[in-house]
Parts: structure tokens; C-alpha cells; sequence
């Protein structure tokens, strides 16, 4: 018998999962365990809810790392834990200061107001920010493990994908034509995207904004940053595949569930992921047994209402075996499945988290890969 979802071997947790299952509590607790043991951890969230922060007592969209206090739930030596919010604004100028290849350049960019418009909102650039972000943190060899909170279940999966989007956007057709620069990425302008661009241009005498000229400006700005770009692309897509890096599906025992972990399972498989472990949260606790309430001294009616609840929470129980036994049958070969009864309250101290992460790490493993309370 061993720790269930033992964290030792790996550097990077990547948490999924639907909204309203607890996923970003889970990546809390998971990276306050590991902190309390004695690691020296860092957890970053791209789920727009400050509900990590609030649970870790911050209050602060800092870019950088800040440091949580673990006073009180008590910690091993070496401890460390910090957190973050991404914001992708930040890290992509950053990108633009690093990649820049001179400071005219850079300037150019950082004023063009395309760039400062689309920079937060641009499909898939936050998601490959907080790839940089990930990568910035991966650097920093005092750091033991990174646990990482992902988007919302809709998001997920082009989080994870975002490297390889990026740069199917920068090596596109689109990107050449508002770039109008004939060797932009190896390619060339064909006749079709000359008639576009002479559209865009009649648009711009009409209205007089000018819009082409910008957008051009912002694409060419970034002709001699590309290969800086896609080299951290392609880093980021083999930390994913690492084997040092454990993806993990948060879900919970509702039948509803059942679909939405199997697409999760599913679209990482479509994109050369596994999923290698899945924690159902908020399971029912253990049931008394109806020979105690029978020895109970009170009155028969009570006793009745008891009875009743007891054969309620029974069928209750029932279903929730039944969605643990279709989620073991789901789950890749190998892959565990932890089960953290509910905490009886809504977390939101540190100690909170403490306990959450207590009975996670007092799950053990059965040999089939299954881990139980």
C-alpha cells in the first residue's frame, strides 16, 4: 500500500476540471500538502475567480509569486509556498521586452494600439501567456513542484493546446495578409488576399482610422520574434508531456459528471494527453449501520425518522457507487482514482485546505489504481 496521488516524482500538477467541483480548492489543497511537507511550492491560477486567493487569504492580482503565510497548520522545514493570478497583459509585454530585437522595436509594439487593445482579448493569447508564465516559474530550479489551476472546463482543453495554436496563428494566411510582407514566415501574398487588402484600405479612406496601418504595424513588429515565440512553444508542449508532469480531472460522483469527465479523458487523447489521475471530490461520508440506531434509547417515532433518512442516504450512496464504479471503467489504464469525502463546510481558511489536503494524502492505492478514504 502507498500515499495515494503521491506528488514525489513530479514537478508540475496540472489541474482540470467543470466548474462547481471544486477544482481550484483541490489545486489549493494539493499544493498546500505538498508545501507542508516541506517543498517549496508554487500554484498559479488562470480561472478568473479569485476564489484561490481568497482561499489562501490574498487579495492581490500580483503577477509575481506571493508568499503564503503557514502559521498555524503546521509545516515541516523547507516549506514555501507562493501564489499567483496570471494576467496576460503583463506577461506579454514582457514576451515583447524579451523578444524584441531592438529597443525601437519594442516601442513600436508596446504603443501600436492594436497591441494594447488586443493583447488582453485576442483569442488563445492568454492562454499561451500563462504557458510563459508556466515556463518563467519551471525556470526557477528552488522551486520543487508547480501546481497549476486551469480555466473553466470549456477552456481547458485550448489552454492545454495553446502552444501549438499560437503558432498556427502566427504562421497563417491571415497573419501574411495583414502583415503584406512577402517573405513574413516563408510565405506570399496571393491575389485573393491582394483584393482583401484593397478592401481594407477603400474601409480605412471612408473612415479615415486608419485600422490597416496598425494592424500591419503590430503583425511586422513580430516577424523578428517569431522564432523566439515558437521555441517557447515547443518547450512548453514537451513540459506537458513530461513525465514529470501528472494531469489531473477534477470531478465529483453526480451522474452529470459522467459525460464531462469522459470528453475531458477524451479531448486530451485528441491532442496526445492522458489524464493520470482523477480525484472525484464531495463524496458522501461513511453510513451508520442500522444496528446502532437500533440500540439508540429514544422514542419510536424518532427511531422511524431515522430509519427513513437511513434508507434515503442509502440510495444516495447507491448512486454515488454506481458513478465511482462508471468513472474506474473510464479512467486510463494506470491512471488512479482518489475519493475525497466531503468536508462538511464551505473552505475558506487555510486550514480548511489543510484538512482537504490531509485526507488527500491519507487516500491509499489499491492495486488496481483505485484510492479510497
Amino acid at each position: 500500500m502507498k500515499p495515494a496521488l503521491s506528488l514525489a516524482g513530479y514537478r508540475l500538477i496540472v489541474c482540470l476540471g467543470a466548474g462547481g467541483v471544486g477544482k481550484t480548492t483541490i489545486a489549493a489543497a494539493l499544493a498546500l500538502g505538498e508545501a507542508l511537507n516541506g517543498r517549496a511550492v508554487d500554484v498559479m491560477t488562470v480561472d478568473p475567480a479569485p476564489r484561490l486567493l481568497d482561499a489562501l487569504g490574498l487579495d492581490t492580482d500580483s503577477t509575481e509569486p506571493r508568499h503564503v503565510e503557514l502559521n498555524g497548520v503546521g509545516h515541516r522545514p523547507g516549506a514555501r509556498l507562493r501564489v499567483l493570478k496570471l494576467d496576460p497583459k503583463a506577461t506579454f509585454d514582457s514576451l515583447v521586452e524579451r523578444y524584441a530585437p531592438s529597443a525601437a522595436a519594442r516601442d513600436a509594439i508596446l504603443q501600436n494600439r492594436i497591441y494594447r487593445n488586443l493583447s488582453q482579448a485576442l483569442t488563445g493569447v492568454s492562454d499561451y501567456m500563462a504557458m510563459e508564465k508556466l515556463l518563467e516559474l519551471h525556470a526557477d530550479r528552488g522551486t520543487d513542484l508547480i501546481v497549476l489551476d486551469t480555466p473553466p472546463a470549456r477552456h481547458a482543453i485550448d489552454f492545454l493546446d495553446a502552444p501549438r495554436r499560437i503558432l498556427e496563428l502566427l504562421n497563417s494566411r491571415a497573419a501574411v495578409l495583414l502583415g503584406a510582407s512577402s517573405g513574413f514566415l516563408g510565405q506570399s501574398l496571393k491575389l485573393v488576399d491582394l483584393a482583401a487588402r484593397a478592401v481594407l484600405k477603400a474601409f480605412d479612406r471612408l473612415t479615415g482610422l486608419g485600422l490597416l496601418a496598425d494592424v500591419q504595424g503590430f503583425v511586422r513588429g513580430f516577424e523578428g520574434m517569431y522564432q523566439g515565440f515558437a521555441e517557447r512553444a515547443e518547450r512548453a508542449q514537451s513540459l506537458l508531456r513530461d513525465p514529470q508532469c501528472l494531469i489531473l480531472i477534477v470531478t465529483s460522483s453526480e451522474a452529470e459528471r459522467l459525460s464531462e469527465t469522459r470528453a475531458f479523458i477524451d479531448s486530451l487523447r485528441a491532442i496526445g494527453l492522458k489524464a493520470g489521475a482523477l480525484i472525484v471530490n464531495r463524496t458522501l461520508p461513511e453510513m451508520p449501520s442500522l444496528a446502532e440506531i437500533a440500540k439508540l434509547k429514544i422514542a419510536p417515532g424518532l427511531k422511524r425518522k431515522l430509519r427513513r433518512n437511513w434508507n434515503d442516504f442509502a440510495a444516495l450512496k447507491s448512486r454515488e457507487a454506481e458513478s465511482l464504479s462508471a468513472l474506474r471503467a473510464m479512467i486510463p489504464h494506470r491512471a488512479a482514482l482518489a475519493v475525497v469525502p466531503d468536508l462538511g463546510r464551505e473552505p475558506a481558511r487555510l486550514v480548511d485546505l489543510a484538512a482537504i489536503a490531509r485526507r488527500l494524502s491519507g487516500v491509499e492505492s489499491e492495486d488496481a489504481g483505485e484510492l479510497g478514504i
